[in-house]
């Protein structure tokens, strides 16, 4: 008995952990979605060849000013539109799986046994008229032999 209540018990915490769960603060990223991506540093935008340089203290600025500039500009803007987006982004995909399951799915089920009931039926005529037709066209021609001769 107290088996089946633990047994209860997990099964609970398990469904009800499925939208309540904690999520990692640290890596945001944990499926690598966006690893190569959106993973853009200063280096992959600007850089200054050989022979082709700018004042040390020029260069340092730009680099802060960059990565400063591209670390709030993210922050501000993930603040104001992250949660509509994410309100869209959620809509979409609960449309979407709705409409899978209850219209994409059935539709493709329906199609499928309605498309066995027609083979079958294809196959029952092919085997009714077609297979005898072509029986007795080879009984027919079967007699036939070819022989090949080479004249001089």
């Amino acid at each position: 008995m107290a088996d089946q209540y633990q047994f209860n018990a997990n099964e609970e915490k398990i469904h009800k952990d499925r939208h309540t769960k904690e999520i990692d603060l640290i890596n945001r990223d944990p499926k690598q979605i966006n690893e190569d991506v959106v993973k853009v540093e200063f280096e992959d935008v600007i850089a200054e060849p050989d022979g082709t340089h700018s004042l040390d203290g020029v260069w340092k600025l730009s680099y802060t000013t960059f990565t400063v500039s591209k670390y709030w500009c993210y922050r501000i803007l993930s603040a104001i539109f992250g949660i509509p987006v994410a309100l869209l982004w959620g809509f979409l995909f609960a449309c979407i799986s709705f409409c899978h399951i209850w219209a994409v799915v059935p539709c493709i089920k329906s199609c499928l046994i309605e498309s066995q009931c027609i083979s079958r039926i294809y196959s029952l005529c092919i085997q009714t008229f077609c297979d005898p037709f072509f029986e007795a066209l080879g009984k027919v021609f079967s007699s036939v032999r070819v022989a090949l001769r080479k004249e001089v």
